[in-house]
Order: structure tokens, then sequence, then C-alpha cells
């Protein structure tokens, strides 16, 4: 079949321009650090899984259209976020294009190495029969599919794998072992050390627990079954009608308490209730603001909205567009309010705490595992590790293309977008919040946007229209 994106790509030959890439960021202590500049990066992000889980495993991923990625990012970079994170990737395919126009903005990438589909994650009713071989190969070939990239931040060895109080007994040591496997196989394979942690559910009679076990030190604090750092989806404060809706109310002062002696970065993998909408996330200001002692921001939930959960920030439509919701403009007027230059600078009350050695006087919980003995590698995952999996897709930054977006995007007005871009950054930039709104650069031409769903006559007639466009800008710039 003809390939629409390939032949857009290929167009634009006549007008590239090539890729600033940001700087790595690493793990130092309780903060994530620019490799360069010495700055804090405290995570502004988003939740970014185009039609959710139920959408993967179709021949493409959230990273995988360069289209409707280079759309996407310049709403993003709009909005002021820097880092996505995406839950499902299929490491065969080509993230090139996508990555690269990420990274062009200044946005970093929290992922996922796990999948929906069979053999491709952990199954808590399985343990021994899903943790195998054929498991491991994915999870290092998601591995060789990203870590040649900069702004790659760090891989979510597990997402919610406990979710119960009863996951606390048998899967920690599981979780441990794939952190182990994962941490060996990047310091044998990638050409930098790439930190993995883990995402939580907020099971409270367990989270205390879960955060304890997994960053403790067995042998000593470079143990590689130690997780780099912690993520929580947390819910618990919902908007300003709610009874929930602050510092106390919420629980956050109580996570501020149980965090507080951290010796690794802890942020909301996920956050954003949506009990009370539009959402207005009055819980913005606190996070960034008398929490980032202890906590390295977070991701909101979620980028795109999935039929009708009421979480999402943009809608897409069926006739190729997309509209921006009123919880987006909300959301960008609470990033601008921001103090980026203090996010940014150091964090002046932390210390390097080493990680405590692993022991049972940590587990809090009767029924949490309290055992630090961890599962062996499956049969063949070690010589996976020493000799690598076969024929990886390596990725790697390419030349960004195109800068302007061609496809229609409305503000939540319903007046189209006028001159949506991205705007490349300078190499050790990462992106903020500019003070501006999106939504109000709207015009009153063009016509509204309806319908759900796209169709696949839909892609092709534009990524037909980008290429128009590109066409036409390649002849005036030439």
């Amino acid at each position: 079949m003809f390939n629409w994106s390939t032949a857009a790509l290929v167009a634009t030959c006549a007008c590239i321009s090539l890729v600033s890439a940001v700087q790595n960021v690493k793990v130092q202590g309780a903060d994530f650090v620019n490799n360069v500049t010495s700055n804090r990066l405290q995570i502004i992000g988003v939740a970014y899984q185009p039609g959710g889980s139920d959408a993967f495993g179709k021949g493409s991923d959230p990273l995988s259209n360069g289209t409707l990625c280079l759309r996407d990012a310049a709403l993003m970079q709009s909005l002021g976020v820097n880092t996505i994170r995406v839950y499902n990737l299929d490491p065969t395919l080509n993230h090139d294009d996508c990555v690269s126009i990420f990274n062009a903005v200044g946005i970093y990438m929290l992922l996922d190495v796990n999948s929906p589909l069979p053999d491709q994650s952990l199954n808590p009713g399985d343990l021994d029969g899903s943790y195998s071989s054929t498991y491991l190969n994915h999870i290092f070939s998601v591995v060789e599919a990203f870590h040649n990239y900069p702004n790659l931040l760090g891989f979510f060895s597990g997402n919610e794998v406990m979710n119960d109080v009863g996951d606390g007994g048998p899967v920690p040591p599981y979780i441990r072992a794939v952190t182990r496997d994962l941490t060996n196989y990047i310091a044998k394979h990638s050409p930098r050390l790439i930190p993995v942690g883990y995402s939580a559910a907020d099971v409270k009679e367990i989270l205390t627990d879960s955060w304890a076990y997994l960053s403790c030190a067995i042998d000593g604090k470079m143990d590689p079954s130690r997780i780099a750092f912690f993520g929580l989806n947390s819910y618990s404060w919902c908007g300003p009608t709610s009874d929930t809706a602050n510092y106390v109310a919420s629980s956050y002062d109580q996570l501020v308490d149980e965090f507080g002696k951290t010796s690794i970065p802890v942020f909301f993998s996920e956050y954003g209730c949506n009990k009370v909408e539009p959402r207005v996330f009055d819980e913005v200001p606190v996070l960034y603001g008398n929490m980032t002692d202890v906590m390295s921001g977070g991701l909101v939930y979620e980028y795109y909205e999935e039929t009708s959960n009421n979480y999402g920030l943009v809608w897409l439509y069926d006739n190729g567009t997309a509209q921006i919701r009123v919880d987006y403009d909300n959301l960008q007027s609470q990033y601008n309010k921001l103090d980026i230059k203090a996010l940014e600078s150091g964090n002046s009350s932390a210390t390097m705490i080493q990680p405590p050695s692993c022991s049972k006087s940590l587990i809090q919980s009767s029924t949490f595992n309290n055992s630090f003995v961890i599962p062996d590698v499956p049969s063949g995952g070690q010589e996976l590790i020493n000799n690598g999996i076969k024929d990886p897709m390596n990725g790697k930054l390419v030349s960004v293309t195109q800068t302007q977006v061609a496809l229609p995007v409305y503000g939540s007005n319903g007046g189209l977008l006028k001159d949506l871009a991205i705007k490349p950054l300078a190499d050790d930039q990462s992106n903020t919040p500019d003070g501006g709104s999106t939504s109000g650069t709207t015009t009153s031409s063009g016509s509204n946007p309806s319908g759900t769903k796209k169709s696949e006559a839909v892609q092709l007639a534009a990524t037909a229209y980008l290429l128009a466009g590109i066409l036409v800008s390649c002849i005036f710039n030439l």
C-alpha cells in the first residue's frame, strides 16, 4: 500500500532543517537534573495514548505518525508541557519522526515498556508464567527502539501491577526482578544510563510499602533491582466545589509527609480528577508550590478524549480535525502562573539521602511482602541481557521537515486556530509555559468539526492535505 506519510516526508527533502537535541536528564538524589545546565526538571506533563489501550496493536502507536505528532506537539508546546507519558509502544515500528518533533520543542518522554498484548506484561495472576524470556525480549526491544533518543527521560517497568491489597504479597519481588533485568540490559546495550521506575496505583493501604520495598537497596546503593523513580497515579484532588479540593482533604499533605525522606524522585504519573467538570486544575499551584520540596511534578491524565471519559484535553474528529476542550484552556491558565525559574533552580531543602538497606522493618503492613529474595532471570533471559536481542529497531533523531501544522485544529470557542506551528528550541532547553492562550489565536473562518472517530480514508486525505502544504512551503522557501 502506498504510504502517504512517507511520501510527505520525502517531498520535504528540499526544506530540511536540522534538529537540535535536548540535553539528557539524570536522576540526582530525589531530583531529575539536566546534565548540562544542572537545572532541576519538574515534570509538567500529560499522558499521551490516542485511543487508549484498545487502539494499540493495529499497526501504529502514539509515536509512529509524524503528521499527527506534529499537530499534537504544537498544541502541547503551547500548553506548556515538558514531558509526555506513553503507555503502549510497538518496538518494531519507526518512531524517528515523532520523537524528533517532540525533541525539537523540548518535550521529554516517559515510556512504559509493557503493553496489553499477550506475553508483553506481568500478569499478577500468573507471575511465573508471564515472567518469561519472551516477555523480556519484548521489553528489551522497547529499550532498543528508544535508548538513542536524548529526550527519553526514563522507562516504567510496570504500571499499577499492584491494584489491590492482596497484590502486595506476591507481586513486589517480580517488579524488582523486571527492574533489575531492564537496568542490566540498559547498562550493557544503551549508550547512556536510562533510569527505570514504577508507576503505582493509589492503593493507600500499600502505597508507602510499595515505595519503600521498591526503592530500598538489597546489595548497596547501586542495586540494579532498585527503582530510580516512583510515580503515583492519584486522583484525590477533585475540583473547587468538592470536599477534597484542598491540601489536607485531598491527602496531599500526607503524601509530602510519607515521601519526605525519599532517596529518589517521586511524582504524579497520573492526576486530574474529573468529578467536577470542567476541570479547573486548582491542584496545579499546590503541586508546583508547597509540594516541590518533595514532589517532582506530574502528568495530567490525559491529552486525548477517549469515548466521552471526560479526561481528555483535546477532541479528535472523523474529518481529520481536532478541537481543544475547555479543560485544556483551564490547564494552560494554571501553567501560565507557575514560577518556572524557581522550579528549575536547585531544591535547596533536598539532601542526597542514601537509600535505606532493605529490611523487614521498612514494611508497615502485615500482608505486604517483606522478603527481598527476588526471582532469578527466567531461562534464556540472561543470554538476551548478555548478547542483546536479535535485529533490534534502533531509533535515531532525524531532521524535522515541517513546522507548520496543516491539519485543521479548532479552539474551545469553535474558531479555527491560526498559524499553529511548532517552535524549535535551542539545544539545552526544555519546553515551558509561555503565558499565552492557544484558543485566543483563533479565527472565525472554517467549518466546525464533527464526528468522533478517524477513518483510513480521512487519514489519507489529511496527509494528502499536509503533503500539498509542504510542497507549497518548499516552493516559497527555495
